[in-house]
């Protein structure tokens, strides 16, 4: 049975048992970061049932707290309040912000503050975040009048913002990420006339539900939903925010039941955003055993539940636009084409050469060193199944998805699996251990 982890202690992960039960995974991470983020420029009080307890979400509410904001004590299984300031109520901190190794803190951050005219701002974090390119969302910012600098022509944190008067444009991405398309929304909200962003294919639309649920004009249109235009003037009022289950945390047990013999677990109260459901088409192109039960709308995000058990799984092609609807999932989905019957692909991700770590080349070396056949490339991979994995010792090089993903892996190992640094679960999802414990007891 595994237990949970002291900090940067090595996990013995027993291979060859199986996993049986219902699990409700933690708050959606982007909608935990985004309610906070809403709610503090808001007018009045939003209260968060949901929230996500975990270290991303946690930085976010402390760089709130150091620009003014009330944030009460984020517990798990309690509601959150915040007490808005208003458009332009944020104070110039006494100190750096410090956005820890949350990604989303620091690029959506940029975008808050960019429009906060006469303060300044400094940003920065760990080790992992101020490696981590931070142009994507400082260029087009540029485009707006933003002030951002910082080290390698502004791409590295620590990044400085003096924030100034921004005008509406026109702002083509080069990638459908829902970080900079929200960090140019929150900019938009106190520029000069309307903003529109284009992106190349339809990234996560938490930030359009929300900003509209708060009271933003904001209008979603164009091919594939890819345009959306935000008008300033509009107050945002406080809301109560109910935040689902994050899919991204579901992930995990939906493949390792999918791929653990003898398995078969539910998982309770799962968003299922349309922009962020990839990894179900994924699944059902496996041909795995899934069900979507009760099916409902919980405050403007559909929800229900997935129950999936062990069956026999084909491989899976993937690239395009189906990447962004399924970037973080595609760790544990490379575990997942271990057991496939023939070769999986997958293209166009460069996107994860920037995440918390590579990702790519990470779970080429880590899964690799368990015995799996996987050919990296520039963009993607290919993994070989059906492949006997065998336990091995891995690391999950501080990357919480990475952490998980060998967990997956392990359980279906033959012999133990030594995971060193397992505590980087912690990020997304703080009781991870222990609910492998539970599963598999």
């Amino acid at each position: 049975m595994t237990q949970s982890p002291p900090a940067s202690s090595p996990l013995s992960l027993p291979g060859g048992g199986s996993l049986r039960g219902t699990v409700r995974v933690p708050g959606d991470k982007s909608i935990s970061h985004r309610a906070l983020l809403f709610g503090a420029i808001a007018e009045g009080t939003t209260r968060i049932e949901g929230l996500l307890p975990a270290e991303d979400p946690l930085s976010t509410a402390a760089c709130l707290r150091a620009m003014g904001v009330t944030v009460s004590e984020i517990r798990a299984g309690e509601p959150v309040t915040v007490q808005g300031v208003g458009l332009d109520g944020l104070q110039e901190p006494a100190d750096v912000l410090d956005c820890g190794n949350s990604g989303t803190t620091m690029r959506l951050m940029l975008g808050l503050l960019a429009g906060r005219v006469g303060r300044h701002f400094v940003l920065s974090g760990d080790a992992s975040l101020r490696g981590r390119p931070m142009r994507r969302v400082g260029g087009p910012l540029a485009h707006m009048g933003a002030a951002i600098q910082g080290r390698k022509g502004g791409n590295f944190a620590p990044l400085a913002v003096l924030g100034g008067a921004l005008k509406g444009t026109t702002i083509r991405t080069p990638v459908a990420s829902a970080q900079v398309k929200s960090a140019i929304l929150l900019a938009a909200l106190t520029a000069e006339g309307p903003t529109t962003v284009i992106e190349p294919a339809q990234s996560r639309d938490h930030s359009e539900r929300m900003l509209r649920a708060f009271g933003a004009d904001l209008v979603v249109g164009g091919p594939g939903l890819t345009e959306v235009r935000l008008t300033p003037g509009h107050r945002l009022q406080g809301q109560a925010v109910v935040v689902p289950g994050d899919i991204s945390s579901a992930a995990f047990w939906l493949v390792a039941a999918a791929i653990t013999p003898g398995a078969r677990i539910t998982v309770d109260n799962v968003g299922l955003n349309p922009s962020r459901t990839g990894i179900l088409e994924v699944l059902e192109q496996m041909g795995a055993r899934l069900e979507v039960l009760n099916r409902r709308d919980v405050a403007g995000e559909p929800v229900g539940d997935l129950r999936v058990s062990h069956g026999p799984l084909q491989p899976f092609e993937i690239g395009g636009e189906l990447i962004p609807r399924l970037v973080d999932e595609i760790p544990v989905l490379a575990v997942a084409a271990c057991c496939a019957e023939g070769v999986s692909r997958i293209g166009d991700a460069a996107e994860l050469r920037v995440k918390e770590t590579d990702r790519l080349m990470v779970m080429a070396r880590q899964l690799g060193a368990m015995g799996a056949r996987i050919e990296e490339f520039e963009d993607g991979m290919t993994i070989t199944g059906v492949t006997a994995l065998r336990g091995a010792v891995v690391d999950s090089e501080t990357d919480h998805r990475v952490a998980m993903s060998l967990a997956v892996a392990a359980g279906i190992a033959q012999g133990s699996t030594v995971l060193h640094r397992p505590e980087a679960a912690a990020v997304s999802y703080p009781d991870f251990w222990d609910d492998l414990a539970r599963l598999g007891a």
